[in-house]
């Protein structure tokens, strides 16, 4: 796995970036040297009754921008960790019950998946990925829950899920969990990039959306009891990313992520696509401090 937008791994540009994110030199190449090539010459040209001499996964950590290997992915050991989502705006160790977070979600003003409409009208958008998420942060139907300055790097590695416990005054909602790398306030200029402010840049490392009229099965569509609390998880995928020392965590909550994702009315329907304009409603959504975000680290 390494920090590839479609079909990135097939070709090189030298220095290797990502929307805004450099993440080293001739890391294509490096694939398909070290990998590719010894994969294919291995079951093409040896013997394909062996496993390849290669590690259960090859995995590019984000955050140092090295390749790693692991012969067990998860790796192991692996330690179990989590954030709460604290009423005061912080991850937190600890779990703060009978306190919420809150939002209106307005389906007539959608929070923007993206600020580069090009990127997004185009055939497969890509730089959203790693895309600086400052334009979000301050919008009022976006919460964010950001750790303080951490003292020493902290590895994200595995799986990881957003543990969320709702509210909302409406029968059906979308929920779009970002983690964010949120970089120092003195991050230095890249000279290959003019123009980008790297202090304080909010880089996405993942996201992910889960409507929750989908929270208990895929098969079987339910709609929310308004203002009853609910558990919705939501799988942002795995990752391999440090997050530095002086940087810090941040995760966003939100409703919509609009023109990525299709508007959900906010009003339970069969078929949400056959809604008419008198279907969407504004939503009054609460995060309970219970709410969290759980991930694996190794050190």
């Amino acid at each position: 796995m390494g920090p590839f937008s479609h079909g990135g791994w097939n070709y090189d540009s030298g220095k290797h970036f990502h929307n805004d994110i450099y993440f080293g030199d001739s890391i294509a190449t490096f694939y398909q040297r070290n990998i590719e090539q010894p994969f294919f010459h291995h079951y093409l040209k040896e013997n394909s009754k062996t496993a390849a001499k290669l590690p259960e996964a090859y995995m590019f950590d984000t955050g140092k921008k090295a390749w790693e290997r692991f012969d067990n992915w998860p790796p192991k050991p692996i330690q179990k960790q989590s954030f709460y989502l604290a009423a005061n705006g912080k991850l937190e160790s600890k779990a703060n019950p009978n306190t919420y977070s809150e939002y209106t979600s307005d389906p007539g003003k959608p929070v923007l998946s993206s600020e580069n409409y090009k990127d997004m009208n185009g055939f497969t958008p890509r730089n959203y990925m790693s895309e600086d998420q400052r334009f979000a942060a301050y919008r009022p139907d976006v919460l964010t829950f950001t750790t303080d300055i951490l003292d020493s790097d902290l590895t994200l590695a595995g799986e990881i899920t957003a543990k969320l416990k709702i509210l909302s005054s409406s029968t059906d909602a979308d929920f779009i969990v970002k983690l964010i790398d949120i970089y120092p306030a003195d991050e230095k200029a890249n000279p290959d990039k003019p123009g980008v402010v790297y202090a304080n840049y909010h880089q996405m490392v993942r996201s992910e959306i889960m409507p929750a009229r989908f929270r208990n099965s895929f098969e079987k569509p339910e709609a929310l009891t308004p203002n009853k609390e609910t558990e919705v998880d939501v799988k942002l995928q795995d990752v391999l990313h440090t997050f530095k020392k002086g940087h810090k965590v941040q995760i966003q909550v939100q409703s919509t992520w609009f023109p990525l994702m299709a508007i959900n009315p906010q009003k339970f329907i069969e078929n949400p696509y056959l809604a008419t304009k008198a279907d969407y409603t504004k939503a009054e959504i609460k995060i309970s401090g219970e709410s969290q975000i759980e991930f694996g680290i190794i050190k």
